[in-house]
């Protein structure tokens, strides 16, 4: 069984390792929901507790997948779900980003619905809105677990300055942002100012979304409802240049008996037991391999060498396109 993690100061406690649910309904390839539903079960029989959606995965489809999963077994998860990110609807249309009080009301009443539950664990604005102050956000979040409806409050890629501001209004258990050995945006300003205010850090993308694997293809060659056909870090030059790195983390994995997954994996549960990484898959085989990084022990000669092989080498290409990247709040 996995160890726990505490995650900020208001009592989330949560499996060392979570599960990310997206893939199973969106962005990287086809999906088959028997077998996302066994690999949830497979998850939760493995000790994993922290399960990570959003409204907009699908949209929508994710949590009903979740709320079908977890029939029976909700008191064994921390379910973690988001509002107000900017995505396309089923009719076609394009939601923008909404953060307006009356919206997160209206979000978090359709994610109880479709997840079968009564309360929301985790809830995260998905993205900054630069049209609703933080406070007006925060405080409605803080109305909900007033209510009794959310447990802990959280945000997705938001910079040092927000999080500040809304940890004022209601005190943040966790940020959640990309991070990894690939990616470590967060080092210099956020993550700092994290530990001073007690917050906890759900990682995303450990595995540089899957490129730290070494089993990406180039951009070009995905389908264009495919997250990766855009991903800048598979395109052109870029590719090249980055898969030299993923050999090389190959390499040093080899050399250790560890999958590249686990390698990474564990190199972010390294940088501190307030860090809580969530690789996401939609296979039991890669969840099973995943969750084995939890017993991996890395001496800090190896965690060195790993960091060094990456930033010697400087990744090619921002992580997102330059539409995504104007979502991020930093």
């Amino acid at each position: 069984m996995l160890e726990h993690r505490k995650l900020g100061r208001q009592g989330l406690e949560v499996a060392g390792i979570g599960l990310g649910c997206m893939g199973m309904s969106q962005w990287y390839g086809a999906t088959d929901d028997t077998e996302s539903v066994a690999t949830i079960h497979r998850a939760l029989e493995l000790g994993v507790t922290m399960l990570d959606t959003a409204e907009a995965y699908g949209p929508y489809d994710n949590e009903e997948l979740l709320g079908k999963a977890l029939r029976g077994k909700r008191d064994q998860v921390v379910i973690a779900t988001k509002f107000g990110f900017p995505m396309k609807l089923k009719d076609g249309s394009t939601a923008k980003v909404n953060s307006r009080p009356a919206h997160i009301r209206e979000v978090v009443e359709a994610s109880l619905s479709r997840l079968r539950t009564d309360h929301i664990d985790v809830l995260y604005q998905h993205r900054v809105d630069p049209d609703v102050p933080i406070e007006d956000v925060v405080g409605t979040m803080a109305e909900l677990v007033e209510q009794g409806k959310v447990r802990y409050l959280g945000l997705c890629e938001a910079g040092e300055n927000t999080i500040r501001r809304a940890h004022a209004v209601h005190p943040l258990s966790v940020v959640q942002s990309e991070y990894s050995v690939w990616e470590r945006n967060l080092e210099d300003g956020v993550l700092p100012a994290l530990r001073e205010l007690g917050i906890g850090l759900v990682g995303f993308c450990p595995l540089g979304r899957g490129f730290l694997t070494g089993a990406v293809d180039r951009a070009e060659n995905y389908p264009e409802d495919d997250f990766r056909s855009h991903d800048p870090r598979l395109q052109g030059e870029n590719y090249d240049h980055n898969m030299a790195i993923a050999a090389k983390i190959k390499d040093i994995a080899g050399r250790e008996g560890l999958t590249p997954a686990q390698l990474a994996i564990a190199w972010v549960l390294h940088q501190g037991d307030d860090i809580v990484p969530i690789p996401g898959t939609k296979r039991r085989t890669y969840l099973e391999q995943n969750l084995a990084a939890a017993d991996v022990t890395l001496g800090a000669e190896l965690l060195a060498e790993i960091a060094d092989t990456v930033a010697s080498a400087q990744v090619a290409g921002p992580r997102y396109n330059e539409k995504m990247m104007a979502f991020i709040d930093r």
